[in-house]
């Protein structure tokens, strides 16, 4: 009987040992975070202010993963555009992963799916804003390498309401990642950043 290991269980090290995954240094690997970034209207940055402003006063209390996804992440994926054509979304979808040497099977559901129906764009996974967002890297990595597509490279949003980190997976050839740097809602421009890189995602796969 192959060993079954919880998503949610996943360390970094668990991902490297079993599935062969590397994090790459190089800069240049994934330099959709940072390049070509489009503008925000004035309604936009509004929009996001009140996103801000809503999260700093329900934050007074300890904030579950439930409200993460209604009060923050919610307007996010709208204001990204991810609620209208080519996208879809899906909630909970089942992600089973078996490793190279068919020895260890991952399995769990992953919280957010973005995605058109030729591939993965966006993998989201959502945690309580007491969790560290680096709490949520391994899982999201997990489910990126449960993406049927082989070719393109899938795109991950890790977030815990106040921080967010994006990840970009590739899987020809050896399996490898890389991270954005972390934003934080506190911060002034790093909200508007955070949609900007979103729109910047959606871009490249309408092309």
């Amino acid at each position: 009987m192959i060993p079954t290991i919880q998503a949610n269980n996943l360390t970094l090290h668990d991902l490297k040992d079993k599935f062969g995954l590397e994090r790459t240094k190089e800069e240049q690997f994934f330099p959709e975070w940072q390049e070509n970034l489009p503008e925000l209207t004035d309604f936009e940055k509004q929009a996001l202010e009140e996103v801000k402003g809503d999260y700093i006063h329900l934050s007074e209390y300890p904030i579950l993963e439930p409200i993460v996804k209604m009060v923050v992440l919610s307007p996010l994926l709208k204001l990204a555009g991810f609620y209208r054509p080519p996208f879809y979304l899906t909630a909970e979808k089942e992600v089973r992963i078996l490793s190279e040497d068919e020895g260890t099977l991952v399995t769990g559901r992953l919280d957010l799916l973005v995605f058109t129906p030729q591939f993965w764009i966006l993998v989201i996974e959502a945690k309580r804003a007491q969790y560290s967002v680096e709490a949520g890297i391994p899982q999201a990595l997990a489910y990126m390498m449960g993406s049927p597509e082989s070719e393109k490279p899938t795109f991950g949003f890790v977030t815990n309401g106040p921080s967010f980190i994006f990840l970009k997976l590739t899987k020809d050839g050896t399996p490898t990642y890389g991270e954005s740097e972390q934003f934080s809602i506190r911060n002034k421009n790093d909200l508007p950043t955070v949609v900007k890189i979103l729109k910047r995602l959606g871009q490249l796969v309408s092309q």
